[in-house]
């Protein structure tokens, strides 16, 4: 199962570590829920990708994980920022990253927004007809503008973003019809950008969707100065998943882009996913009904995608590493939902109170889709490496829940 882990990971003496720290004593010395990023995995990541696609632009997708340590260990990479929201470039502009290496997105962006992504200088997606008036309105002087494909990517079909019936981009007619409104306002068109969905597990509707964007731009006799191919690339969260490696799913986009053209890349999840670990504490363990439930103390409110896309995760004893197992267990979580069960069925040495759960491949997409439900606070997040722990991201409080009431 350690494939599922960060790199670091190893057992040692019986029990896993992270980073070269044990996963007891970060739970004993930051708490749980805790979500432990792995710098080592995070930075073999970004150089797959530098070098499945030599000179590409890389910009974080940030909202697999907005943490202003994280993006500043990017940025030191070299990596820049995707973001969607005044938020996100909150966090981009507090880590350091310039507008040289900012993308703006957005379905729906606000003049607001637009007005501070002219400031920063970032390269605005015009996503809908008539956002180029408003975005040079704003001051935004660089565009790109997303097409949507027709492409539908097998994937669950929340984060399936490409097809007819997608909320992002425009039709190749619509497009067109931007690019020139862009131009006549006297906007920079640097680029279209395309995006076909998230955790995807094969190349070929990337593929396709490339080809169709080259079919759109000849057709404008049009040689622009960026393609902007969106990330996607899924993480394995269980061991019957089977993904491409990065070289494997970047190769065929980056051969296939014309020369004089910058690939600009969006990974998000394929960076930091694997990189994460949560590490949950262990309270009650009964049987009902033929199904014997082991509660962690968080559950839906620090990852509700079990909920959301179905996800299957795994998950180890942490401090009991190399027991055999002795049976299968239902993972579920502390809130007053039935629902409200991380995994549903994973073998395990017999569970007890005060045991440290690590699941792995949790470091997208996870706390960012988090919430306070139950009135439960988020938790701590530190980054390892080295045998030190660095915490990220302070664990928020009861009073922290209650400083937005009147």
């Amino acid at each position: 199962m350690l494939e599922l882990f960060p790199i670091s990971a190893k057992i040692d003496g019986g029990e896993l570590s992270l980073g070269g720290v044990p996963a007891s004593r970060l739970a004993d010395e930051h708490g749980t829920p805790l979500l432990v990023y792995c710098e080592e995995t995070i930075r073999a990541q970004v150089a797959a990708y530098r070098e499945a696609a030599p000179g590409a632009l890389l910009v974080y997708g940030t909202k697999a994980f907005a943490n202003v340590a994280l993006l500043r260990l990017l940025a030191d990479e070299g990596v820049g920022a995707d973001v969607s929201t005044l938020g996100e470039l909150a966090f981009a502009r507090a880590a350091g990253i310039d507008g040289e290496r900012l993308v703006f997105h957005g379905n729906n962006k606000s003049a607001e927004e637009l007005r501070a992504a002219a400031e920063t200088g970032a390269l605005v997606v015009l996503d809908a007809p008539g956002e180029a008036q408003a975005a040079a309105a704003a001051g935004v002087k660089r565009v790109l503008v997303r097409l949507t494909p027709g492409v539908e990517a097998v994937t669950h079909r929340s984060i399936q973003t490409a097809h007819e019936e997608s909320k992002f981009g425009l039709s190749p007619d619509s497009a067109a019809r931007e690019i020139g409104r862009a131009l006549a306002l006297g906007l920079e068109v640097e680029g279209v950008h395309v995006h076909v969905g998230s955790q995807l597990g094969r190349v070929a509707e990337s593929v396709l969707a490339l080809e169709r964007v080259l079919a759109f731009i000849e057709g404008l006799g049009w040689t622009p100065r960026f393609l902007d191919l969106g990330g996607g690339l899924g993480v394995r969260h269980n061991r019957e998943e089977e993904l491409p490696s990065v070289a494997e799913f970047v190769g065929p986009l980056a051969e296939r882009i014309p020369d004089g053209v910058q690939l600009i890349l969006e990974p998000g999840r394929s960076v930091v996913g694997r990189a994460g670990v949560t590490l949950y504490r262990l309270g009650s363990v009964k049987e009902s009904g033929g199904v014997t439930y082991a509660a962690i103390d968080g559950g839906m409110s620090d990852n509700p995608r079990p909920q959301l896309y179905g996800a299957r995760y795994e998950a180890l004893l942490a401090n009991r590493a190399e027991e055999p197992a002795s049976g299968v267990y239902r993972i579920a979580g502390k809130h007053c939902e039935s629902g409200d069960v991380l995994i549903d069925a994973v073998e395990l040495p017999a569970p007890r109170a005060g045991d440290v759960l690590a699941v792995p491949a949790t470091g997208a997409y996870t706390l960012a889709l988090g919430s306070t439900y139950n009135g439960v606070p988020r938790p701590a997040v530190v980054l390892v490496e080295g045998g030190e722990a660095q915490e990220i991201r302070k664990r928020e409080t009861v009073d922290d829940l209650l400083r937005f009431e009147p």
